[in-house]
């Protein structure tokens, strides 16, 4: 594949410098994008960037992961209003150790030929003192070929520090030094980076006489015009325990019929001819489409068992599951379940268990499932409750610490819509 041709047909391709599709062209490249580790994971909007770097794999290039334990400690100004808080060493080197597992699994680091590397940029810096740096990286760049940048322009007026005006001398040299040790020819990032790498291509010019080159893609937004990898809870995050995969899952199956074709050719691993064949396929069904994008990614960033997770809790929330359904799901699927039905949850106590409840007590005093006693023995009349996917047909039941799923939950309906679950302590 043509990395830039692959790059337009996706909608990917938002700038670049002139020359690279020729340098691409003569054969296997080094390209790199970086990744701070201000946050405890990486997020959706972080996969745009990983998505980028698959795709460079794909076409037969060689990716560099740049993590950066370096400019971490700054704090990047493109695309904020404000100067940053800082966060401690401790924080971010736990950071950075969490996403460089993530984007292990993302990436192929023991392909045949173009193996994906990992680099931090501490390594360029931690044997540096300030004086050297001023004179080896401070003299490249003049203040007024800093300023011009949009990321500073920004902030001139609002307040920009000196040790974030500083970040991008740091990213320059970060270009610089995979290209003097790597061969790495190419920095590609969001369009909200431009400045910063093409900061990199001048560096390698001026310092070491080089030709390198800078590649960004659109920064991508909802068709409301809000910002990607945001939901009405915040960030969609990679790791399973800030968002479960459900969460995950469902975050592509709720996205706008409109968004859907952009987010495709985002994301997707499957060729131009493969997803046009599905588009026709699913064309007046658009929740097809998000249904094959959500399991691909479902599964690419979490696993296959994740996946058949968070489908068997939704169909136990919004389908009619069986009760093998139920009974397989492991702990942390019924977890999430829990949390899905927050509002229709109890706390019941486990002692109280031992000896049994009776259903009618179980719906109406240890639960408000049900307001009265006489409502209660009326619906398990008219057969609308079932405790664990059981019907209940006897008023008389009980229910004791043998219905406690992985020792914890009991799930019980109301009728076909109408579901809650007990958490035992």
């Amino acid at each position: 594949m043509d990395f830039i041709e692959e790059l337009e047909w996706r909608g990917m391709l938002h700038q670049l410098t002139p020359g690279i599709q020729e340098e691409l062209a003569k054969g296997k490249k080094t390209g790199y994008i970086g990744f701070d580790p201000t946050a405890p994971s990486l997020t959706i909007g972080n996969l745009v960037q990983l998505q980028l770097l698959k795709i460079f794999q794909l076409c037969g290039h060689q990716p560099i992961v740049l993590m950066g334990g370096a400019t971490g400690r700054i704090g990047d100004p493109s695309g904020k209003d404000k100067e940053r808080q800082l966060k401690s060493y401790e924080e971010l080197d736990h950071n950075l150790s969490f996403q460089v597992k993530q984007a292990e699994k993302l990436l192929d680091f023991s392909a045949e030929g173009n193996p994906a590397k990992l680099v931090n940029n501490i390594d360029f810096y931690k044997e540096m003192n300030v004086l050297e740096f001023l004179r080896k990286v401070g003299k490249t760049l003049t203040i007024n070929y800093m300023s011009s940048k949009e990321s500073v322009k920004k902030r001139i007026e609002t307040g920009l520090s000196f040790t974030e005006f500083s970040y991008q001398l740091l990213q320059a040299y970060d270009f610089q030094c995979l290209y003097d040790q790597y061969d790495c020819i190419i920095q590609m990032g969001g369009s909200d980076q431009w400045g910063n790498i093409t900061s990199g291509t001048e560096f390698i010019r001026k310092n070491v006489n080089g030709k390198a080159y800078a590649v960004t893609t659109p920064l991508l937004t909802k068709s409301d015009g809000s910002k990607f990898g945001k939901s009405t809870e915040g960030n969609i995050w990679l790791d399973p325990n800030l968002t479960s995969p459900y969460k995950f899952y469902q975050f592509w199956l709720n996205a706008a019929d409109t968004d859907i074709p952009k987010y495709i050719r985002y994301f997707t691993l499957k060729t131009k001819e493969e997803v046009e064949a599905m588009e026709e396929e699913h064309k007046d069904n658009p929740n097809a489409l998000k249904r094959e994008l959500a399991k691909e990614l479902t599964i690419r960033v979490h696993s296959q068992e994740d996946y058949e997770g968070a489908m068997a809790v939704s169909d136990l929330l919004f389908k009619k599951a069986s009760k093998e359904t139920l009974l397989a799901m492991p702990q942390n699927s019924l977890e999430t379940v829990a949390k899905e039905l927050m509002d229709n949850s109890f706390e019941i106590s486990k002692s109280d268990l031992q000896n049994g409840v009776s259903i009618i007590d179980l719906l109406t005093e240890a639960t408000t499932i049900l307001d009265s006693k006489g409502n209660a023995r009326k619906a398990i009349k008219n057969n609308a409750i079932s405790v664990n996917k059981d019907k209940i047909s006897n008023h008389e039941t009980m229910i004791n610490q043998d219905a406690l799923l992985h020792g914890k939950y009991i799930m019980v309906e109301n009728g076909k819509k109408n579901k809650f679950i007990l958490i035992a302590g």
